[in-house]
Order: structure tokens, then sequence, then C-alpha cells
């Protein structure tokens, strides 16, 4: 009969090393337990519905391991490739083109006469060429627009629209006109082209490059005063595509202003007729921010006395006043055809029939 600590029916037969238990050895610490992938229900649990008598150990542990060496892996691929590339670029990206300096021609046109005059600014117009002429802003109207080779309409509208604006700042504006402020005009102008901008206006002088009045019209306001301020506008606009990144907008209007001399209220009002043909071109940036870069101003104005010191203001002959012809034949501002002299003479039918 076996010892309190045997089996009941004494050592298995055939049990190695005297029956000492062969996995006495092995340690299942608590680590091991955790680790295990499988784990057994408790007898509790296993007198439920559980079909199965093992439950499997969450893997989220090992999966957000994995996911973070992947993670690491594609960082350092991305890092690898940005620096190859880096290496490999030839230098940096090339800049646009610099705009080009304004070009800019101003041309006096004297009368032949006294400039003809009325307390009425309704008669002026009524009797003169600009009678069907419309008022402000709505006298710059927009063509149809059409997408070209490598710009969308919407593109395309925003060059015309930008010009529209230029043109109504430029040349409607009251306070523009006056010679006050000139910032309406310059926030639309490329910053390339703004230190020959504010030249004209800081030492203005007709060299084609630096006048006041190749960017705007304006008139000495202790001279002259603004009889109207609706101006009458009658004119065209036109884009064109210049290459797969340039646009070009060229605008033809007439302008005719009703002036008087400054502080005579009851004084006689006269009209005095600009014509401005301007050349604007478009970068895929101004577009975007809405400026542009003016290429060429050309300007025909009458009556001035010619020739006239036209750098800084506009110095209308008001109703009354006569200078000499300054041209040996009449020029109309409002004739299709290009002006070629440098001073000329306005063209009676260009004046009200009074």
């Amino acid at each position: 009969m076996g010892g309190p600590g045997d089996p009941p029916a004494g050592e298995p037969e055939g049990a190695p090393n005297g029956g000492e238990d062969e996995y006495r050895s092995v340690v299942f610490d608590e680590s091991f337990v955790r680790a295990a992938r499988l784990q057994e229900f408790s007898a509790q649990e296993r007198m439920g519905d559980h079909a199965r008598a093992v439950r499997r150990r969450s893997t989220v542990r090992r999966r957000l391991s994995r996911q973070a060496v992947i993670l690491v892996v594609l960082i350092a691929v991305a890092f690898g490739t940005a620096i190859y590339m880096g290496v490999r670029s030839p230098g940096p990206t090339p800049l646009g083109k610099p705009p080009e300096p304004l070009r800019m021609t101003v041309i006096p046109l004297a009368p032949q006469g006294r400039v003809p005059g009325s307390r009425k600014v309704a008669d002026l117009y009524a009797h003169s060429p600009a009678a069907q002429f419309d008022a402000g802003a709505d006298g710059i109207n927009l063509p149809a627009v059409h997408r070209t080779s490598h710009f969308s309409d919407s593109q395309v509208m925003s060059a015309l629209t930008t010009v529209k604006d230029y043109l109504v700042e430029s040349s409607l504006d009251a306070d523009v006109l006056t010679g006050g402020s000139t910032r309406p005009v310059r926030i639309l102008v490329d910053p390339g082209q703004l230190d020959q901008f504010d030249r004209s206006f800081t030492h203005p002088v007709a060299d084609g490059r630096h006048a006041a009045t190749g960017w705007l019209v304006r008139f000495d306001p202790t001279k002259v005063a603004l009889a109207d301020e609706r101006v009458r506008v009658q004119g065209t606009l036109r884009a064109a595509e210049v290459d797969r990144s340039t646009l070009e907008v060229t605008s033809d209007h007439t302008f005719v202003y009703a002036l008087r001399p400054a502080g005579e209220e009851d004084a006689e009002a006269s009209l005095f007729t600009v014509r401005r043909q301007l050349q604007f071109r478009f970068d895929r940036d101004d577009l975007r921010i809405r400026q542009t870069e003016l290429l060429a101003s050309y300007l025909q104005a009458g009556p001035l006395a010619c020739p006239a010191d036209s750098a800084n203001h506009l110095r209308p002959l008001l109703a009354g006043q006569k200078a000499q012809a300054g041209g040996p034949a009449g020029t109309d501002p409002y004739a299709t055809g290009g002006a070629t002299a440098l001073c000329g003479t306005l063209a009676a039918s260009a004046q009200p029939s009074l």
C-alpha cells in the first residue's frame, strides 16, 4: 500500500526517472499565459452556451505594431524620394517675364475758333456727337466672351472686367478726374510697373514714359471743375490670346466731359473730349489677382492749347477761350482713324454746334 502522497495504484508503469513528472521543469508564469493566443474558458463560462472550450485572444497590439512599422517605412520612402527629386532638380522655377514699361503718347487738339459754351449742360451734349453716348460705366460695354485655345471663358471675362474697372477708375471717377487720389487706379496696375507709375506722379515729364496723363485722365483742380459728373462714353473692347500664357485686351473709347472754371458755378460750361486707346496684357497671375500690365496708352484730347504741358494735368480751354491751331489739318477724335501728329487741330465737327 502506497504512502499518502503516492498514487492509489502506485506509480504508473513505464514512467521515466522513477515516475518523475517530465513537464515539471516547464514554468507557466503570468507572462507566458498572457502571451498565449488561445485561452480556455473558465468552468462557469463553459456552463453557458459556448460551443468552444477556448477563446482566441485579441491581437490588436500585434496589428498596431505591424501598422507602425509600415507607416515608418512609408515615411522613409517619401522622405527619400523628396531628397532624390531635390537633388535632381535643375534649379529654381523660372520667374515670369517682367512687365515692359508703359509707352504713352498724349496729343493735344487745339480748337479752330472760340470754344462753344452754355449754362445748360444738356444742350451741349444734345448738339454734339456725344448726344447718343451712354453715361458713366454704362458706356463701357463688354463684348461677347469666347474661350481661346489656352484660356477659359471665365479667364477671358476676368481680363475684360479688369480692363473695364481700370477705365472706370482712370476715366470716370470724380476724385481721380479732379486731381485727387490715384489709389483706385494704382491697385489695378501690375506690381512690376508700380515704380514707373509712382514716378509719373512724383516727377511727371512728357518723355513718353512718365506722364501722369498716360495712366489716367485728370484736370488741374485750381483751374477746372466738373459741370456734370455723368461723363458720356462710347467705345469698344477686344480680347485676344497672344500665346499659351498671355492674353491681351485692346480698348478704344471716347470720353466727353462737361467742364467749367473752378469756383465759378454760374459760368458757362463747355465740352472736353478725350479719346483713349489702351493696350493691356495679362498673364495667369494677373488674371488671378485682377491686375493688369499696360503696354501702350494713346490719348487725343481737346480743346487744348497746342503745344500744351499735359504731362501732369490736362489743361482744357474752356467756354469762350481760343488758341492758335497746332496742326495742318483738323483731327476728329470721334473718327476711327488714328492721328499721327504730336499736336493737332480739333475738327469743328467735334465741337457742339450751338
